[in-house]
């Protein structure tokens, strides 16, 4: 499905109404997918109430590298069933989904979405102030508390996992392929203590994996400011998340601390994590009635720093590569190292 068949005609079979198309408009980078936003208007120039103005379309990267990659991480099967299947069993505030489908035969998908507009995209290369990173971690646990522990996510064979020796060893060897290649091109960003630690960890990788000690919920497993959007002076949800092209079945501190990590900007993170860590653990007991231990989610949080490591090195090898995303992918790895460091996160290993 591309660009050519999002037609007025399409569209209005899924509203139920002549639509016209007044106007189309790539946003934003779309690594693995293609996103646009249409404005919308009737062939008389007006529309009934119950359809939007204006909705945002994904649909398959044009990058064959990153289509290719869409497809065969499933991403784009995950992001048509997360809408469908789990996101109407969470309380994280995501786009209304007008339409998600997903071809099994031809990997093609296409999904429709509220347009959040004047929601503003955070931007993962200039970081985010302090008040964000609070109100994005907050939000973790409307993701993260509505399914903690759930036995029935186990049935959801599509959810991301990293639970068997199979994963431990294709995400092993993956790692092995593509670190040459991640050096060769951000090593010049990193700093002596941050290549050694890199280079040590890929010895790691496993037990890390392994030994993760975590009561599993439904994850993100991108949870970062290229994926939030945030309201400006003219309106929008104060946070909303987008991107539910990698959702898992998994350790929930991992999302905060993938977040937290390249988020705020390092000094800010430093000021500010342990504190809003411990806010997250405070939101799960009020809301959800999860009680957990202040210092095992610390731990956790410390030890699941190289979730962003992991990301940094392996993302920035299987997508198509621009200016943007190079800076994108300098950022994190510099920003998740450090953090690793600062909180010595390898010790936990």
């Amino acid at each position: 499905m591309g660009p050519e068949q999002v037609t007025g005609e399409w569209l209005s079979t899924l509203f139920d109404v002549t639509v016209v198309i007044a106007d189309t408009q790539r946003i934003g980078d779309g690594l693995v997918g293609m996103n646009l936003r249409l404005t919308l208007t009737g062939p008389d120039g007006s529309l009934p109430d119950s359809v939007p103005r204006s909705v945002v379309v994904k649909l398959p990267s044009p990058d064959e590298t990153s289509r290719a990659t869409g497809m065969a991480l499933r991403n784009y099967e995950r992001e048509v069933k997360f809408y469908n299947e789990v996101a109407p069993t969470v309380d994280i505030r995501v786009p209304r989904c007008y339409h998600a489908e997903w071809d099994a035969d031809t990997g093609d998908f296409v999904i429709v979405l509220e347009d959040l507009a004047p929601a503003s995209q955070g931007n993962q290369i200039t970081g985010c102030s302090v008040n964000h990173a609070r109100t994005s971690v907050l939000e973790l646990a409307r993701l993260h508390g509505p399914r903690w522990g759930d036995p029935a996510l186990s049935d959801i064979e599509w959810l991301s996992r990293r639970t068997t020796a199979d994963d431990t060893a294709m995400l092993v060897g993956m790692w092995g392929i593509l670190f040459p290649g991640f050096m060769a091109t951000y090593g010049k960003y990193l700093t002596e203590e941050a290549t050694d630690l890199v280079q040590r960890f890929g010895a790691m990788l496993a037990d890390w994996i392994d030994k993760r000690d975590s009561p599993l919920t439904v994850t993100h497993g991108d949870y970062r400011l290229d994926n939030l959007m945030y309201a400006t002076p003219e309106g929008g949800s104060p946070i909303a998340t987008v991107d539910w092209q990698s959702p898992g079945h998994g350790a929930a501190l991992a999302d905060v601390s993938y977040f937290l990590g390249a988020g705020p900007q390092p000094e800010d993170r430093r000021e500010i994590e342990k504190g809003l860590v411990a806010e997250y653990v405070e939101a799960l007991r009020c809301d959800y009635n999860i009680e957990i231990d202040h210092d095992w989610a610390w731990l956790q949080y410390r030890r699941e720093a190289f979730a962003g490591v992991v990301m940094a090195v392996v993302a920035s090898q299987i997508v198509g590569g621009t200016e943007r995303s190079e800076a994108m992918f300098a950022a994190m790895a510099t920003r998740h190292l450090q953090h690793a460091l600062d909180l010595d996160s390898e010790s936990l290993i």
